[in-house]
């Protein structure tokens, strides 16, 4: 369970999946298969992890350009979104990574979003607007690096 050698559950998911187990099984001291259309369990969970990442992205996707559409216009939003770097892809599923491992992981990051949001409060509200538009604009341009 997680990245330690203890049996006790210490992710956050592990947690949270114990919880429904407990919670959902008629008969928990009977291992359940893996549901799927394939009898090997291994295959079955492949299956299952390809769509829940694809349904996850398109609704992340359709979130962020309806968020940024609405200021935006569509196909602003749509280029934007679109159009990211590597490096911005990477670090936002790093951040991802850090907080969905544990709780002190999501306590630094929500920490750090709270920071940041004060970081910018503090700040003239035309610079901050402008600073975010700017790196919008460049975002959405194709040739971008941002």
């Amino acid at each position: 369970m997680g990245f330690s050698s203890k049996k006790k559950p210490n992710h956050i998911t592990d947690r949270a999946a114990d919880a429904l187990e407990k919670a959902t099984d008629s008969n928990p001291s009977q291992d359940d298969p893996v549901p799927g259309p394939s009898s090997n369990p291994s295959t079955n969970l492949i299956i299952n992890d390809i769509l829940l990442r694809s349904v996850g992205r398109l609704s992340r996707l359709t979130v962020e350009k309806m968020v940024l559409g609405r200021q935006y216009g569509s196909q602003f939003a749509k280029d934007a979104v679109e159009n990211r770097s590597i490096v911005h892809t990477l670090a936002a599923y790093g951040v991802t990574k850090v907080a969905t491992k544990s709780v002190p992981g999501a306590i630094a990051v929500s920490s750090a979003l709270a920071l940041k949001v004060l970081f910018d409060r503090s700040q003239s509200r035309r610079k901050a607007r402008r600073s975010g538009q700017k790196v919008l604009r460049k975002q959405a341009k194709e040739d971008s690096a941002v």
